[in-house]
């Protein structure tokens, strides 16, 4: 109990997750998939490619981008479906137990800025139809509204967010093919045929737009395990797809098919009205009941990407960065909330793409070291108990691995010098600058037990048959071997 208390790793929401508390099947997390892959910005991404290509190469490009990020998503998510690790505790592997904090939080950072984004759009949504039935016209209260009912349902567990994405998808699907008919009637009204329109200026290239919506999604083909270490799987199952069939299908169907989609309808938006943004056109003339199911639309997206894209991560991170202080999830998800709002999202969105460069570029390295680190160098094998010692193996030098740290200042940094080709340049340099730096530097100096075992089963968890169980303190004293979040 001594050892628990003082142990500065351990706390209740990111000690790995049993067995008998994962709860989302293969269908719920293609749900939650839907509802993440949903963000109105991708609309902009559509639009921006239809003036060079037509509306199939605008499809086939972010289609391609989607596939590669859902393939690195479930190499990644293969992290909580075999140890049932979040995101922020596994990264202590291949960055250290005080290093991991930078990269981790500042992934974190990034998620609840995006939260702050995905409200404000849903506010500006609310407001507008509030304001045309009744004259109240303030965004600013319904986004305090908004945000304080998505930190809710997701302090409320998985098992809520699981829930709210069965309502949530499918509602979300039925709009979007209305919002696709709506637009393609209006470029018709000009005489556009938008499936057979070849793009007249040259104004960026198919490979552009693939390469721009990789980075789009590089935060969470990452951070993915904080999902994935919540869905079902067999235990003793010895085949990587056969384990992973319920994170695997859904990444490579539903990422990439919706996504696509939405891409299509912003394409389709610029060639009916000149607007990438059909919630915006649509707002401008729309009346009656076409109103509310926008409403509904705006809503039901912004709210179902925020509580798993972005909420969960964020407060993960903050949560790790805050052990020492046993800082719970709900704290982190109030957190997240704060912090995205005090960056001043609306801010950001006039420079979304600019951001969205920025840290794509930064996060593509991280992506290459994980891979490399789990795959590679440990083969899947990983001293999980270690994670959470504070005198462990990961302690490193005083907590940090510089192998790690260097990679990805070597990565990100290449990665931020060829911006247009942020993740085609991040993800493989930050793979071979670790690979070189832990096999010819680093583990020599410091050992990993899983890999001096020869690789032996015994740091395996789902594949071997195991639960990882860490004891945390439950707040009033009493040690636990349970999490359940």
């Amino acid at each position: 109990m001594d050892h628990a208390k003082k142990n500065h790793l351990v706390s209740r929401d990111i000690v790995p997750v049993l067995g008998k508390d994962r709860v989302i099947s293969g269908f719920g997390f293609f749900n939650i998939w839907v509802g993440m892959a949903v963000i109105i910005a991708t609309f902009m991404i559509g639009g921006n490619g239809i003036d060079s290509m037509s509306i199939w190469g605008v499809a086939t490009a972010i289609l391609v981008a989607n596939l590669v990020i859902a393939l690195i998503g479930s190499l990644s998510g293969d992290i909580g479906i075999e140890h049932g690790l979040s995101f922020a505790a596994y990264m202590r592997a291949p960055f250290g137990t005080v290093g991991v904090h930078l990269p981790a939080v500042s992934r974190g950072i990034v998620a609840a800025i995006w939260f702050g984004i995905q409200t404000y759009l849903g506010a500006l949504a609310i407001n507008a139809l509030v304001a045309k039935m009744t004259g109240f016209d303030s965004w600013f209260t319904w986004y305090v509204i908004f945000a304080v009912v998505q930190i809710v349902n997701t302090a409320m567990g998985i098992k809520a967010i699981d829930r709210f994405a069965i309502v949530a998808a499918p509602s979300i699907i039925v709009i979007s093919f209305w919002i696709l008919f709506k637009m393609t009637g209006m470029a018709e009204v000009k005489g556009i045929d938008v499936w057979t329109y070849e793009g007249t200026k040259n104004t960026t290239s198919w490979f552009l737009v693939m390469v721009a919506n990789m980075g789009f999604w590089s935060a969470l083909a990452v951070d993915i395990p904080n999902i994935t270490r919540y869905i079902k799987t067999t235990k003793g199952e010895k085949s990587w797809i056969k384990r992973n069939w319920n994170s695997f299908w859904p990444h490579v169907t539903a990422l990439p098919l919706v996504q696509t989609f939405m891409g299509i309808i912003g394409a389709v938006s610029i060639l009916g009205t000149g607007n990438w943004n059909p919630i915006e056109v649509i707002q401008g003339t729309a009346t009656g009941w076409a109103y509310f199911v926008l409403l509904i639309m705006v809503v039901l997206a912004q709210w179902s990407t925020n509580t798993a894209a972005n909420l969960i991560p964020a407060s993960l991170t903050f949560v790790n960065a805050g052990a020492g202080i046993r800082m719970s999830m709900v704290t982190g998800i109030v957190l997240a909330g704060i912090v995205g709002t005090v960056v001043q999202p609306w801010a950001i969105l006039n420079q979304l793409f600019t951001y969205l460069g920025y840290y794509g570029a930064i996060l593509s390295a991280v992506a290459g070291i994980i891979i490399c680190d789990y795959y590679v160098l440990r083969k899947r094998r990983l001293n999980v108990k270690d994670l959470f010692e504070e005198e462990g193996q990961f302690k490193y030098d005083g907590g940090i691995n510089w192998a790690g740290m260097l990679a990805w200042f070597i990565g990100g940094g290449l990665a931020l010098y060829f911006m247009e080709y942020m993740y085609l340049v991040g993800f493989p340099v930050g793979f071979i600058a670790y690979y070189v730096l832990m096999k010819g530097w680093y583990l020599r100096k410091h050992p990993q037990m899983e890999i001096e075992s020869n690789y032996s089963e015994d740091y395996l968890g789902t594949t071997a048959g195991r639960d990882w169980e860490i004891p945390f303190e439950d707040g009033i004293g009493t040690p636990a071997k349970s999490v359940a979040s």
